[in-house]
């Protein structure tokens, strides 16, 4: 059994598929030369996986450049400003470009916004994301406190997310989260790719309201630039 996972792997790899529940695994969190959060008003928390890896936030680093930031990780980790908060109905949405796909790294990763964050920091700190990988798939995912999941544990494939060319080639995806009424949707590219009831997302192990900080989400070892980072009603 072990061996036909392991064939059907390389397979999918060989067709250009790779599923993110599988890039969890491989390779170890970098440290950013001259890492740390150099935009006033911005913090960051990583993951309990990086932090038992024994990296610390500025192991990353969050950075302004021009009218743009600039992040590359890295461990795993969530940006936010407390200042930057929503309520009821509104949009965040952000334009990010990976300058150079996989460059720092052997598969894969993602970046996305979040929304929904309450108690930011903390052992009991809740919020959702939305976010693209550069091969064609995005993730819905959350703390609440605990990991859970929204679109499955592999991500999903969906033609509105670019793809780069190849490695080391530029891709750019714009993300963008929706609340309005009853729901949330992401939209990635200017196409709906999910969409939730709030009594999906909000309550035990999700989400404490739809209400909260927003903010930005990447995982290990990937590098964006982001633009035009803002939340209108």
């Amino acid at each position: 059994m072990r061996k036909l996972l392991a064939l059907s792997c390389v397979t999918l790899v060989g067709l250009g598929i790779v599923l993110p529940s599988a890039l969890a695994q491989g390779d170890a969190d970098r440290v950013i030369p001259g890492g740390g959060i150099s935009v006033a008003g911005w913090v960051g928390k990583i993951d309990p996986a990086s932090e038992k890896q024994g990296r610390v936030v500025n192991d990353a680093k969050f950075a302004q450049e021009g009218a743009n930031l600039h992040v590359t990780t890295g461990p795993a980790i969530t940006y936010w400003n407390p200042a930057n908060k929503a309520a009821g109905d509104y949009t965040v949405k952000a334009t990010f470009t990976e300058p150079k796909y996989m460059a720092l790294n052997s598969h894969p990763h993602s970046y996305g916004i979040v929304i929904g964050g309450n108690d930011l920091g903390t052992d009991q700190q809740s919020l959702l994301y939305c976010a693209a990988y550069g091969n064609g798939t995005f993730i819905v995912r959350g703390f609440g406190p605990a990991p859970f999941q929204m679109n499955g544990r592999m991500g999903a494939a969906n033609p509105a997310v670019h793809k780069a060319a190849a490695q080391n080639e530029p891709v750019t995806q714009e993300i963008a989260w929706t609340v309005k009424g009853g729901r949330a949707e992401c939209s990635i590219n200017g196409t709906m790719v999910a969409g939730y009831d709030k009594a999906e997302i909000v309550g035990p192990g999700k989400l404490k309201s739809t209400d909260g900080i927003w903010g930005l989400r990447f995982t290990h070892n990937v590098e964006a630039l982001v633009a035009g980072l803002g939340m209108s009603k």
